[in-house]
């Protein structure tokens, strides 16, 4: 006898949506919870930047065997358990990453962290895939997505509301752990009410995390913008987030700020893409162009790396972040990260969704997990050469100068991102599909 069981209510869907996004706020937290100490683990256990570097590269590594795995613990154990395993193993790894000075031991955490965190953001994306299919789904991704860049801006924040724990090293790692704690408990939750919901309500069908399988026999189909868009993201990652690494640092050395200005000045480019990548979105749906608005955002970022070094640091200027704190930064400094930040928001919010109006529906997973994982490459990549660069040269406050080679060497990778930027864009020109609106059928 078949009973009908009803759709869950509203409220339901959002508290499952709270939940999950809670979980990745923790995780985004962990993660970037390790930059706002460079300075210290240089002081304290006494490790190079070439090392530091490392620590970014082994979470990089974790996430490119993680992804060639593929969606196989989500799809045989389910969301509810996949959700709540992953997290544990982010509370682990940040558990680990704290626990001892030594360098290997604090390397395994991180590479932990790749290990938990990339599966734990898959788990994610199938639940609101399940239960926001038809009903709101890219609200729900936005929400979602602002949920988990706050806590990268959480932790930059950390620098003011515990900056009596920035004594050492270590004590800033253990509220991270907290954090982590916290995406346990979210988990959990989520998984009791995903179960009550299926005993009283008709839940969605989870979505195959298998669809985001690199399908290689087809990697041949995919159009030539497409790898254009590939290997824009792969640059734009890699300069982005491996200054952001060390950008706390990096302030702090060469400019001479304290590290709770710095962290609310680094907060900037997260708290940028919390606000900005959904109207961007909104725009581009609007006018279509995306081709264009990649080459312009990649235009913006080319000289943003010389300026902050070269220029002038000018007057200070009054920055301040409502409920988190304010203070006076370099009126320089402030301009290069605002538009950093503008960028930060600007080419993902147009980057991603092009893929959809290039590649083949049926193609498509196979599409964003490629180009997820050459992403993963790129900006595994980076953070050693950044750090083997500012030790080679003596970076530091002795010697403010030694960063200029990193900072050429993020501005070569925006002057490739503009190379394929404008490639994408003739192209767009030429075939007129990211160009148009969507509402003509792009």
């Amino acid at each position: 006898m078949n009973t009908f069981k009803p759709a869950p209510p509203k409220v339901y869907r959002w508290a499952i949506l709270f939940c999950v996004s809670l979980a990745m706020f923790g995780n985004y937290y962990v993660y970037d919870s390790l930059w706002p100490i460079v300075d210290l683990l240089r002081e304290d256990p006494g490790f190079s930047y070439a090392q530091i570097g490392m620590l970014s590269t082994a979470y990089n590594i974790a996430a490119l065997l993680v992804l060639l795995v593929g969606g196989y613990a989500i799809d045989r154990f389910g969301t509810q358990k996949a959700l709540l395993v992953f997290a544990l193993i982010c509370l682990g790894a940040a558990v680990l990453t704290v626990a001892t000075s030594r360098y290997e031991v604090i390397l395994a955490g991180r590479f932990l962290l790749g290990v938990g965190a990339e599966p734990l953001i898959v788990a994610a994306t199938t639940v609101l895939a399940k239960w926001f299919k038809g009903k709101e789904l890219s609200f729900a991704f936005g929400i979602n997505l602002s949920i988990s860049r706050l806590g990268s801006a959480s932790a930059d924040w950390s620098t003011s509301f515990a900056s009596p724990l920035y004594t050492n090293w270590q004590d800033p790692l253990w509220l991270a752990s907290a954090v982590a704690g916290i995406s346990v408990t979210a988990a959990m939750l989520y998984w009791i009410l995903e179960k009550r919901a299926q005993q009283q309500y008709q839940v969605g069908e989870v979505v195959s995390a298998n669809d985001d399988k690199i399908d290689f026999k087809s990697l041949y189909k995919f159009p030539l913008a497409y790898w254009y868009i590939v290997a824009l993201c792969v640059v734009f990652y890699a300069t982005v987030f491996p200054f952001r690494s060390f950008a706390i640092d990096y302030f702090q050395q060469a400019h001479g700020i304290t590290r709770e200005t710095a962290g609310l000045l680094s907060s900037l480019l997260p708290v940028a893409a919390i606000i900005l990548t959904p109207l961007f979105g909104l725009l581009v749906d609007r006018v279509g162009r995306r081709g264009l608005f990649m080459a312009a955002g990649a235009i913006v970022m080319l000289p943003l790396f010389v300026a902050v070094t070269y220029l002038p640091a000018g007057p200070d200027v009054y920055l301040w972040i409502p409920f988190i704190g304010s203070a006076m930064v370099p009126l320089t400094l402030f301009i290069v990260i605002f538009l950093l930040g503008a960028v930060f928001s600007l080419i993902p919010a147009v980057m991603w969704p092009s893929v959809a109006y290039l590649v083949d529906a049926r193609r498509l997973g196979s599409a964003y997990a490629l180009m997820t994982l050459c992403q993963q490459v790129g900006w595994a990549v980076v953070p050693l050469i950044i750090g083997r660069l500012n030790d080679v040269f003596d970076a530091g406050p002795t010697y403010p100068q030694g960063y200029a080679p990193g900072m050429w060497f993020y501005t070569l990778l925006a002057a490739i991102g503009v190379y394929f930027a404008f490639k994408l864009w003739h192209h767009d020109r030429d075939n007129a599909r990211l160009a148009s609106s969507p509402h003509t059928g792009a």
